[in-house]
This record gives structure tokens, sequence and C-alpha cells, in this order.
């Protein structure tokens, strides 16, 4: 089976590939010649992986699905969310936005947050969304040199370690996007 993922993400489509079943093949969008930038202007997790999704399936007619994914910081009402890749502002940086959240969070005792993903699969059949959270703390700097985003200052609850002092096989049992994934594969099984 042959699904397309709706993203030129590469960090993202290692990770689902890790967690892939046998039998089941992940394209991505540029793997089929779409390098369109797409826009994600919902402000929703759900609404930017639909508009996603939905913009490759009506280009290519293959199924397809995407992700959105957010760290949301309790004590800054939710922020970044929807707006975690591009919290600093143009251009896009990884470092600029873990800065922005470090200043943010100085003087802060409560460092409860949690990443939630939501994927969206678009077919024929109708679309269908799946959600992954993962709650966790932020630490006070960057620890780990693996992963992206804002995993350098994600703790996972019940870990030590940060998701970029994990192994791509450590985070797959733990990360939000494995547990969206998980629920994504298990509806993909049920409907084969």
């Amino acid at each position: 089976m042959k699904i397309v993922f709706a993203s030129g993400n590469k960090n993202k489509l290692q990770e689902i590939q890790a967690a892939l079943p046998a039998g089941i093949e992940v394209v991505s969008m540029r793997d089929l010649g779409v390098n369109d930038e797409i826009s994600e202007t919902t402000g929703t997790l759900e609404g930017n992986a639909e508009q996603k999704a939905r913009f490759v399936f009506e280009k290519t007619g293959l199924a397809c699905f995407s992700d959105d994914t957010g760290l949301e910081i309790e004590a800054l009402s939710g922020r970044p969310g929807v707006d975690s890749a591009v919290y600093a502002g143009e251009p896009r940086s990884n470092e600029r936005n873990i800065e922005k959240v470090l200043n943010e969070m100085k003087g802060q005792t409560n460092r409860n947050a949690q990443f939630r993903s939501v994927f969206c699969y678009c077919t024929v059949e109708g679309t269908h969304y799946f959600e992954g959270i993962v709650k966790g703390k932020l630490g006070v700097g960057i620890r780990g040199a693996d992963g992206f985003g804002y995993d350098g200052i994600f703790h996972p609850d019940g870990n030590s370690r940060t998701f970029a002092e994990m192994t791509i096989e450590e985070k797959k049992l733990l990360s939000h996007r494995a547990k969206a994934l998980r629920k994504f594969l298990e509806f993909i099984a049920r409907n084969s």
C-alpha cells in the first residue's frame, strides 16, 4: 500500500517511516513532483493538517495524509501552539523559536507543556483525523543534538532526557507524532 505524505519536512518523513509496519510505503509529496509551498492559514492544527492533505490529494488523486504539530505551554496559555514553526517570525528558525520560548519562560515555575499532533487523512471516501499528545515539562536550556523543532527543551513525563537526547527508536515509542500515527495505522488496517 502506498500513501502520500503531504510534507516536504525530511525529519517528519524519517520519523514516520521508522514507525511504519511492513507493507505500507510512504512517499513524500516531493517524490511525486508536488513542490508547492502549502499555506497553513486556518489557525488550528486540525485545519492546517487538512489544508495540506487536501491540497496534495486534489493534485495527485492519491490517498494522502498530513500532520500539524504544536508545542502547547501551560504558562503561556497554550502558546506557541499552532504557530510553533513560526513563533519567532520569519525567517523560520528552530533556534530562534526556542530562544523566544526560553525567554518567555524565564522565572516561570510552571514548566508544564505538551506536544500535540493531528493527522488528517484524505481519500475519495472522506476525511479522517487522528490526534496524539505527549505531556511533559520544559527545561531551562537545550539538551541533546538529535531531533528537531523544540525537542531539545522538552522532557516527556517520566523521562529525565529531552527528545533530542533520545534515539529515533526511543522517541517513536513516546512521541505525539508516533501516537497519532499508531491511531492512523490502526484505522488503515481496519479499513483496508
